[in-house]
């Protein structure tokens, strides 16, 4: 967790960014990753000197070369040990004149973040703000990998909440239910094909870490997780940037995360890799078929990006593979005859496990569309017997614009340090939603359909044209009220009108 000290602190740099003239978010985080790059590059350098010494051997690899830049700079001047050292006036030109020319013709760390560097631009614009914000970030301490990535994240909520570019970011405890509900494996490959700041693919680790430790222990497992679990797709290349330094941040070295316009080009070489889908694509309308890869429209003919994304997924699992998706309530029940298709493949051709109705204000304040969270085995030969609805009412934060905790943050997600009351429940459903989820071949196919999960069978999934709102098969409680006997009905409004009778006689006798 965050001290309130170093929350403060990082507020005072993003208003120090605001009145210095840098009033977009997203640039404002930028320039914050590059100098966390700095410092990341110079930790590098720095462990290998010290292996240097330990050895007595000649470093292997050198981050930061011997000699002087096509300036007459001391390449060691370019490290964040010594620059930070500097005066304002001096650290704005060595950074501005020759760290940032030195990142964009570099290698790196050999990451692919490293790669995201060649058009990095350096946008500070006074020396005192480029001073406070390095001994801000000085001050951090980056061995602890904890902090360092619950700083990053704290400064990505602050795009959000800037209410710029808010598009970018799932409600973190929504990405750790979806990260429960699939429970991510040691051998998994996991994807995100519109990876934004890779939130997805962030939680997963840390789901990893804290569930199946071993994996940072046996040396087949490790390497795995550093360089062939984590794949992200994005076209925005300030996303790249981002996402790759939050996954750097979190502890995962070389994650592959790349420029790809998921839905513009062919899959040749992704289809069938990943054994895994988490994602909230964004669902921006639609695209002209000379746009869209042929291979998507093959799956289904459509120009709806929300349809285009459902088959990218079932394109890039492998047989066996799992997701969980956000999707628009629109795919649920869209009556034209690519939505009709989508949710019949689904249903008969692979195995559609869930429905999860979010509440309409999830993705307040940016869209109060309501989505839900579909969640899908590709077989290739159906086996779908059931699939399991929920009705989430409520995720722990109340649904408005402000989207505040409405409880204790050690009752809020789906995994709390207690139990919840009946009535906590009603303010956070997602630990009730995990435990059903886990229940869904045994005791939930007992639940009625007027409870707030229940099972449908495949055959009135079909004989509904595959519709799959919940609305469609939620039965509701109808309250019955008791009524008196005719008699007493007719008793009482013989009583009713004599009073009125005698009411209208002595309001006439008052006005005579």
């Amino acid at each position: 967790m965050l001290t309130g000290e170093l929350r403060s602190q990082i507020d005072a740099i993003w208003n120090s960014f605001w009145s210095g003239g840098i009033s977009n978010p997203l640039e404002v985080m930028e320039q914050i990753t590059y100098l966390l790059f700095l410092r990341r590059l110079d930790d590098l350098h720095t462990l290998e000197e010290n292996k240097s010494v330990r050895l007595g051997k000649p470093m292997e690899r050198r981050i930061f070369p011997d000699g002087a830049d096509a300036k007459g700079r001391d390449y060691n001047d370019l490290r964040w040990s010594r620059f930070k050292n500097f005066a304002p006036a001096e650290m704005f030109t060595v950074v501005g004149e020759h760290v940032f020319p030195y990142l964009r013709s570099m290698g790196g760390d050999g990451s692919t973040y490293a790669h995201h560097m060649k058009d990095a631009r350096f946008t500070i614009p006074t020396p005192a703000l480029l001073a406070k914000v390095v001994d801000m970030l000085d001050h951090v301490p980056m061995e602890d990998r904890d902090t360092k990535g619950d700083l990053y994240e704290y400064m990505l909520g602050k795009i959000a909440s800037a209410g710029q570019n808010g598009q970018f970011r799932t409600p973190r405890h929504i990405i750790r239910l979806m990260v429960e509900l699939t429970a991510p494996t040691a051998k998994d490959v996991i994807c995100d094909p519109a990876s934004g700041t890779c939130g997805f693919l962030v939680a997963a680790g840390e789901y990893l870490r804290e569930m199946h430790p071993e994996i940072l222990r046996d040396a087949q497992a490790r390497e795995h997780f550093h360089h062939g679990m984590f794949h992200g797709y994005d076209f925005d290349n300030t996303m790249l940037r981002i996402g790759s330094m939050n996954l750097a941040l979190h502890g995962v070295d070389n994650p592959d995360i790349r420029y790809k316009d998921s839905l513009a080009q062919d899959h040749a070489g992704d289809e069938e890799k990943y054994s895994l889908i988490l994602a909230n694509p964004p669902f921006a309308g639609s695209l002209d078929y000379e746009n869209t890869a042929k291979d998507l429209l093959a799956i289904v003919k459509t120009k709806k990006t929300e349809l285009l994304f459902l088959a990218l997924f079932l394109r890039l699992l492998k047989p066996g593979g799992r997701a969980a998706v956000i999707v628009p309530d629109g795919v649920l029940f869209g009556s034209s005859k690519a939505h009709k298709e989508l949710r019949r493949m689904m249903v008969e051709e692979q195995k559609l496990d869930a429905v999860i109705s979010l509440p309409a204000g999830a993705f307040k304040p940016y869209a109060g569309v309501s989505t839900a969270i579909l969640l899908f085995t590709k077989t290739n030969s159906g086996g779908t017997d059931n699939v399991w609805f929920y009705d989430m009412k409520a995720d722990g934060w109340s649904l408005d614009d402000k989207r505040q905790p409405l409880l204790a943050e050690d009752k809020l997600g789906a995994s709390p340090a207690q139990a919840l009351s009946d009535e906590e429940h009603a303010k956070n459903n997602l630990p009730d939603l995990l435990a059903r989820w886990k229940a869904r071949d045994t005791s939930e196919l007992e639940r009625d359909r007027t409870d707030q999960s229940f099972c449908v069978p495949k055959g009135d999934i079909e004989g509904n044209d595959y519709d799959l709102s919940i609305n469609r098969y939620k039965e509701v409680v109808h309250a019955v009220s008791e009524h008196l006997p005719p008699k007493e009905i007719l008793a009482k409004l013989a009583v009713l009108e004599a009073e009125i009778q005698a009411g209208m006689k002595e309001l006439e006798g008052m006005l005579n």
